[in-house]
């Protein structure tokens, strides 16, 4: 087993204190140079020194200046001079891909959500998607075939995956059919004549609701979601007999006065 060997401090890069922090100050400016806090060896006649950064933008960070020394020679050089961040020092949140920032509902005009090459949600256009399921599946091929040669269709098309993840997206959203403006309903959307139901396999649990009174006007709805905004719903009858009344006040009897 190799033990790697333990750096040494070299004594005239240890002692170069000053050296260091005239360097750390030229470099600083407003933010300032506070204590000297330590002195580490980072290689062979190579140490760096650490003081305080006391500007209270910068709570926690201190200015590192590395110093070396040829061999040979007596002379100390700065190397470099940096700011780095210390024990509780305030850092920026940790940089997260565009990829993985953006969710849902995150689209607003001018926002860009490209697809990767390898999304499993599409799956390539000459397949034909849902349609590749067809009842001649020669003839769909060569249907295929040509669409892909003439580069005519779409690039890119809906995966049975992808399918099944909006299917399930959909059904737990408040278009589904598991909550109370459901359970409140008078009726299910299946039977209502604002539901358009959607083409190709999701048609068969989905449409789009076309009652501009809903919540779920223009958004896709299940078959068997509903709200109160459902066409069999009848308006109550407007005005109430009020009878004869009790004691009249209204009606004037003739010859009273004659």
């Amino acid at each position: 087993m190799t033990v790697a060997a333990t750096l040494e401090l070299d004594q005239a890069c240890a002692e170069a204190i000053d050296l260091a922090r005239h360097a750390a100050v030229r470099r600083a400016g407003v933010l300032e140079v506070g204590e000297h806090r330590a002195v580490v060896a980072e290689d062979t006649r190579v140490a760096t020194h650490l003081f305080d950064c006391v500007h209270p933008g910068y709570p926690g960070w201190q200015w590192s200046v590395t110093v070396a020394r040829a061999s040979r020679s007596r002379v100390v050089t700065v190397s470099e001079v940096t700011l780095v961040p210390g024990e509780g020092a305030l850092l920026a949140p940790a940089w997260v891909p565009w990829a993985d920032r953006i969710g849902p509902k995150d689209l607003t005009a001018g926002v860009l959500a490209p697809a990767p090459a390898d999304d499993y949600r599409l799956e390539p256009g000459y397949t034909g998607g849902e349609s590749a399921a067809d009842e001649d599946p020669a003839e769909a091929s060569q249907t295929r075939a040509v669409v892909a040669e003439l580069g005519l269709g779409r690039e890119r098309v809906l995966s049975v995956e992808g399918r099944d993840a909006a299917a399930e997206r959909w059904l737990e959203s408040g278009g589904g059919p598991d909550n109370a403006m459901t359970q409140q309903a008078p009726a299910l959307c299946q039977t209502c004549g604002f539901f358009i139901g959607l083409s190709g396999g999701l048609g068969r649990v989905f449409g789009v609701c076309a009652n501009e009174l809903s919540p779920s006007d223009g958004a896709v709805v299940s078959r068997d979601h509903g709200c109160g905004g459902h066409s069999d719903v009848v308006a109550p009858a407007k005005g109430v007999d009020l009878g004869v009344p009790v004691w009249d006040t209204i009606s004037i009897e003739e010859g009273l006065f004659d």
